[in-house]
């Protein structure tokens, strides 16, 4: 594994165009916008509720974030609008005011299909200036995803190296995945939803919050054949999926843009994976039943969600 950004074999343009060209699944499924989630069958959520065999329940959530920060520019917002002062009758009530620029690195989500378009084309080939406006997507809406429900795996490459976290810049290859599936003894597998941890959140807790859109541990991109040859239905991470600085030249996000616009895999953001990690190794496995339940927002580009993982 690169442990110096330095050392990330830097892609060009043209060759990240012929790989997005091979991975693309375009016209492959019905309803295109729910893309590679229409491989999750009930027989895949029978298998991961199989899976639930100590009744152990992990929240996957950040707490709500509402400071400011190297790692959350745009704060969540969060006060109250009833402070039970209300003239009688009886009860009193008190109720409080949410809301949140949810795609960024402050807060869990989830990225619907809409959220990320490559060359101008969303998922399918759908042109993004035609189906996304000022009133949100008409193609590709986190509602068109509904409840997600399917088996885990979770990369715990910290785990498998033995170390605290991966530092900020180092990228995940195909032999990596790899490696951890063998050091953990799980199998990605169709339908299967992949989390990796890189440890940033016990590094945040550690040493303090950085700037991750500057440098952040993550995929590379030869690792996305590996996950498509393997049929995935969803990706996360700790972080966003991307390692940073991208090792693609004039393409910010390469993971997002393959995943999301050429696969069709939905992408869960931000996770705060330390709790898995530990239940996972109490337990001596790494594949659990996961259940994310996206708000239902009519043309919405994702969600802010807290993902469960039962084990």
């Amino acid at each position: 594994m690169s442990t110096d950004p330095a050392e990330v074999p830097r892609v060009s343009r043209e060759e990240f165009d012929a790989l997005f060209a091979s991975l693309r699944t375009w016209g492959r499924w019905d309803p295109a916008d729910r893309g590679a989630w229409n491989r999750v069958t009930p027989d895949h959520v029978r298998r991961a509720a199989a899976l639930v065999r100590d009744g152990t329940t992990v929240p996957l959530g950040l707490p709500w974030n509402t400071r400011a920060g190297p790692d959350n520019a745009r704060p969540a917002l969060h006060h109250m609008t009833d402070l039970g002062d209300v003239e009688p009758p009886e009860p009193s009530t008190h109720k409080d005011f949410l809301a949140a620029d949810y795609h960024g690195k402050g807060v869990s989500h989830l990225d619907a299909l809409s959220h990320v378009a490559y060359r101008g084309r969303l998922y399918d080939g759908r042109p993004a200036r035609e189906l996304i406006g000022a009133g949100g997507a008409r193609f590709g809406s986190v509602a068109a995803l509904g409840p997600l429900v399917t088996k885990g795996v979770l990369l715990d490459l910290p785990a498998v190296l033995g170390t605290d976290w991966l530092e900020p810049g180092r990228a995940v290859r195909a032999r990596d995945v790899l490696a951890a599936e063998r050091e953990l003894g799980v199998r990605i597998d169709d339908g299967c939803a992949v989390l990796l941890r890189s440890g940033r959140f016990r590094r945040r807790r550690e040493l303090g919050p950085w700037d991750c859109d500057a440098a952040s541990a993550g995929l590379y991109v030869d690792a996305l054949p590996l996950l498509a040859e393997r049929a995935v239905s969803l990706l996360g991470a700790d972080g966003d999926s991307d390692v940073r600085p991208s090792p693609v030249e004039g393409v910010h996000s390469p993971v997002h843009a393959l995943a999301v616009a050429a696969m069709g895999v939905p992408l869960l953001d931000n996770l705060d994976l330390e709790a898995l990690s530990a239940a996972c190794a109490g337990a001596g496995r790494y594949e659990f039943m996961i259940v994310v339940s996206p708000l239902d927002v009519p043309g919405g580009t994702g969600s802010p969600v807290n993902p469960v993982a039962l084990l």
